[in-house]
């Protein structure tokens, strides 16, 4: 982030570039990320960086993947439940 703030206050980018061992390029690149995804960007740890609608998206595929995933263990249970009693079988 400081790399990012210097590019603004600094007139030669390349030569900041040099400065910091990173590509000029690299650079232009940080401060568009940082413009798009304000506090966002450079999160760190591994984590993807993502808009405020790829987070929910991201959260809301979760969620189905979880709900997909009870609803299979629950026809498996009943599946279970209808060969020993017979009750809940359509039959």
């Amino acid at each position: 982030m400081k790399a990012v703030e210097l590019s603004y206050q600094r007139e030669n980018i390349k030569e900041l570039a040099s400065e910091l061992s990173v590509r000029a390029e690299t650079l232009y690149r940080w401060r568009s990320e940082f413009a798009t995804l304000d506090g966002g960007s450079f999160p760190g740890n591994g984590k993807k960086k993502m808009t405020e609608e790829e987070r929910e998206l991201d959260k809301l595929r979760k969620e189905l993947a979880d709900v997909r995933m009870e609803r299979d263990i629950l026809k498996k249970a009943v599946g279970i439940f209808s060969k020993s009693d017979g009750r809940y079988s359509n039959s």
